[in-house]
């Protein structure tokens, strides 16, 4: 996955009052369902990408969707790798709203490939694949002005080291192909490595500026603000191909996880509170960002 950049800036939150007031009342978001969905594909082992767990891993998202009712469909893609071409695929749940205008709310669900550890990506890959499920039925759950895209992306992590051409192979497909057929999203929000038990999210330094701002105001209205903190962190994640075809996009990430990466980035490492404060804030967030759109 994407390294830390070497810098670490403190960011005012005097912008907070940027963020507008919701026009209706967020959805619950359930933590305890979502930790289950992590069980669920932690229980396949490793999950790398173009693997035959990736695929069952692919095969859940759909199920659970399917069973919810949700609009579901699998973008298949090949990839050059530093291990050959590898058959992969996005998968995209599609919830329409009053206009075309489209907001993406996106993770990866591949894990990273390691030769020698058994990873299997609680968190890494984990907390987002669940995360979105769990989003996908909230959302469905009530009208929304914008249509809403939930991608679970592949292959965000490098098959090797991390470089512009090994990595993000998901993101980077699918913002080329939407760029290529003039159907780019109006924003994206991309949530990665967000169930960590000490959960404590920096202001990513790439991110669209207002788009964050309207995060941290959703955080504070929601009283999450310890979780949301002050500091900023530059980190390159599926969010940062929208973002160079001129798309606002935002990242929600806890770097600071000390089992990044390791074989102890296990289901214990995680909680059912820290998945539902991030889903919750999203949630929140969605009805200040729709109204953004909006006025532009």
């Amino acid at each position: 996955m994407r390294g830390p950049l070497a810098f670490v800036r403190v960011v005012a939150l005097a912008a907070l009052a940027l963020g507008a007031g919701p026009v209706r009342p967020a959805p619950p978001f359930d933590g305890a369902a979502a930790l289950r969905h992590v069980e669920r594909v932690v229980a396949l082992g490793p999950r790398p990408a173009g693997s035959p767990a990736s695929a069952r891993t692919r095969a859940y998202i759909l199920g659970e969707l399917r069973a919810a009712s949700i609009a579901t469909r699998v973008e298949p893609f090949e990839a050059a790798t530093p291990h050959g071409r590898l058959k992969m695929a996005n998968v995209v749940a599609v919830l329409p709203g009053r206009r075309p205008d489209v907001i993406l709310i996106g993770g990866h669900y591949d894990t990273k490939w390691f030769p020698d550890i058994p990873f299997v990506g609680a968190n890494d890959g984990g907390s987002s694949t669940a995360l979105l499920i769990e989003l996908a039925r909230a959302l469905a759950a009530q009208p929304h002005e914008f249509a809403y895209w939930i991608v679970w992306f592949d292959g965000e992590e490098a098959r090797e080291s991390w470089s512009a051409t090994d990595s993000l192979y998901g993101s980077r497909w699918m913002a080329r192909e939407l760029a290529r057929t003039g159907r780019l999203p109006r924003a994206v929000l991309v949530a990665d490595m967000i169930g960590d038990r000490d959960l404590g999210i920096r202001r990513e330094s790439f991110s669209t500026d207002w788009l964050t701002d309207i995060l941290w105001t959703a955080a504070a209205r929601r009283g999450f603000g310890a979780h949301f903190l002050p500091g900023a962190l530059a980190v390159e994640d599926d969010h940062a191909p929208f973002l160079r075809a001129g798309v606002p996009a935002a990242l929600l990430i806890d770097f600071d996880y000390p089992p990044w990466h390791t074989a102890g980035d296990t289901l214990d490492k995680l909680s059912s509170r820290s998945l539902a404060i991030v889903g919750g804030v999203l949630l929140e967030a969605l009805p200040a960002i729709e109204e953004r759109l909006l006025r532009k």
